[in-house]
């Protein structure tokens, strides 16, 4: 599978007055800027056989600006997502077929651990991701099997590539 894991664009800062952490909007710059990310995600990346995305706001909005890019299929709720949990997270992601391309959509620190962990590095050792940011990897078997890295682009290269 070659699994394309981004994490959620710009969003309103967590504590904000009134605003639940799994509500937080993306700002207009965080949309505007992740609009032209996903043009540049597009060159790169043929659409998706699939997009999950974490059910919190700002990763929702993040996968929908990604599937307006590709002009391809509509993002897929997954509360796994939503938590650091990689059993949950190779349970589901384990469920599609080896020559899938699967991208995915959610939270700091997850995302990085995640990709940590498939390409085997320690936890403190992890990439992390800018908002909007970007990894590719290829997994040829289950996930707690690994992969391999094939790039990992911030969102300013993302950009530069629409």
């Amino acid at each position: 599978m070659r699994l394309l894991v981004v994490r959620h664009a710009i969003a309103v800062p967590h504590g904000t007055p009134g605003v639940a952490d799994q509500d937080r909007p993306l700002t207009p710059e965080g949309e505007a800027k992740f609009q032209e990310a996903a043009r540049g995600l597009a060159r790169i990346v043929d659409a998706p056989d699939a997009l999950l995305t974490s059910p919190w706001l700002r990763a929702r909005q993040t996968a929908a600006i990604a599937a307006d890019a590709w002009d391809g299929p509509q993002p897929k709720l997954t509360p796994a997502l939503a938590s650091g949990s990689f059993d949950e997270q190779a349970r589901v992601l384990d469920e599609f077929p080896r020559d899938a391309t699967v991208a995915i959509f959610g939270h700091e620190p997850w995302v990085s651990e995640l990709v940590a962990r498939l390409v085997g590095t320690r936890a403190s050792d992890r990439l992390t991701f800018k908002k909007g940011g970007a990894a590719l990897v290829e997994v040829p078997g289950r996930l707690a099997e690994g992969g391999s890295l094939v790039w990992y682009l911030p969102p300013k290269l993302l950009r530069r590539l629409a």
